[in-house]
């Protein structure tokens, strides 16, 4: 059977969207009728299908955290006994999200053709990546495919931990520095030409932090749109000069020689390749092909090249701790717990050790950048809005000195 998606009209001529299972469209048609229903369009629920005009349409992929959800649950429900099929129906019973449905019906539906589950999966490579179908397969073929579904449901419960933190950390300053920049924003633009008339009929010169403060004014108002639309040009430039792999490689590289920047990036990228090659060596995978996966997932180009050279190294007999350490500024601690894991003959335990900590310093690494930022973003927006009021309180007392006498 095949999952199909359909919309049809109800008696009272309402339109119903959903999913059905059936052999055939023609099936799923009848079995509509069946429930009263008048279909209008079935078409068969899959990565990409053709639209009734012909042309042709993808579906989205999956949510980060819906794909952790299904893995779980189908990790306690295949754990529990129930064969595959019988598991990913049950998932389609118990879900409302139609996306998530339509996908579990579709690999459902090929698994029932014959297909393995990691080649069922494969047809949705933008919400099962490379990682997650490389263990898929692992484990089928070592008939332990509930651990690694609890492994992989773990790994992803995890990355969204991070990112939810990193999110939510993130939420404050993004918000106050967008606060502070329309407040100066509105000042330059309002307050000040507004302020900066009564000084107009003075015959005195002004003082020099206000001639300033003016000629910043004048230029933001005339030329206000004009910068935006510079800015603007200026980012769909630098999007088109890093659309080239190369100069996007060199980017990359140069990120890991800035000072906080590098901080960020290097803990980041070296906690998602300790975590994805700790449960592909956990798994069963050899060593060179789960280098070969965990460069997959990475973002910074220079890194994840720097990973594919690892390979090549461990491939021509070098040692994994020592390849890492020639091929890229990997962190020193990373390095020497997977060199003890390989003089131990433990090296999926220090793998797991090493992503923990490199977890936990990287977690540490961001609440202390983001410590650092917020008091030093106050800090200069409160030095540029005295700047300011001292350009607009100058001119004020000088006229009062000069009345006095």
């Amino acid at each position: 059977m095949a999952a199909f998606s359909y919309r049809a009209l109800t008696t009272d001529g309402k339109t119903r969207n959903g999913l059905i299972e059936a052999d055939s469209p023609r099936h799923a048609r009848a079995m509509l009728r069946e429930r009263g229903l008048l279909p209008t369009a079935v078409e068969a629920a899959g990565p990409a299908r053709a639209t009734r005009t012909g042309k042709f349409r993808l579906v989205r992929p999956l949510p980060a955290r819906d794909v952790a959800l299904l893995t779980r649950q189908l990790a306690t429900l295949i754990d529990s006994g129930l064969p595959l099929e019988e598991a990913l129906y049950a998932i389609t019973r118990q879900t409302s999200n139609a996306l998530l449905k339509a996908t579990v019906l579709s690999v459902r539906a090929r698994i029932l053709e014959g297909h393995s589950l990691a080649s069922a999966l494969s047809e949705y490579p933008r919400s099962f990546n490379e990682l997650y179908r490389a263990m898929i397969t692992a484990g089928e073929e070592s008939g332990h495919l509930s651990g690694v579904l609890l492994r992989l449901a773990e790994y992803g419960e995890r990355l969204q931990k991070i990112r939810s933190k990193v999110q939510v950390a993130l939420i404050y300053p993004v918000f106050l520095t967008l606060v502070a920049v329309g407040v100066i924003v509105l000042l330059l633009t309002y307050v000040v030409p507004k302020v900066v008339e009564q000084f107009t009929h003075a015959e005195q010169t002004l003082p020099l932090l206000t001639r300033y403060l003016i000629l910043i004014s004048d230029v933001l108002q005339q030329y206000g749109l004009h910068m935006l639309a510079a800015l603007a040009g200026l980012a769909l430039l630098a999007r088109w000069w890093l659309s080239d792999g190369g100069r996007r490689t060199r980017w990359h590289k140069a990120q890991l020689r800035l000072p906080l920047v590098s901080t960020f990036v290097l803990g980041q990228q070296s906690l998602q390749f300790a975590r994805t090659l700790a449960i592909l060596v956990g798994s069963g995978i050899d060593l060179l092909h789960s280098l070969k996966v965990s460069a997959g997932p990475m973002t910074n180009l220079y890194l994840k090249q720097a990973v594919v050279n690892t390979g090549d190294l461990v491939r021509e007999g070098c040692s994994l701790s020592r390849a890492l350490e020639q091929s890229g500024p990997f962190p020193p601690l990373l390095v020497y717990m997977i060199a003890n894991g390989e003089r131990s003959g433990e090296l999926e335990k220090m793998l797991d050790k090493a992503a923990e900590n490199q977890e936990a310093e990287f977690e540490s690494r961001v609440a202390w950048l983001l410590g650092l930022f917020e008091p030093a973003l106050i800090l200069v927006m409160g030095g540029i809005v005295l700047c300011i009021v001292l350009a607009i309180l100058m001119p004020i007392l000088e006229l009062n000195n000069l009345t006095s006498f």
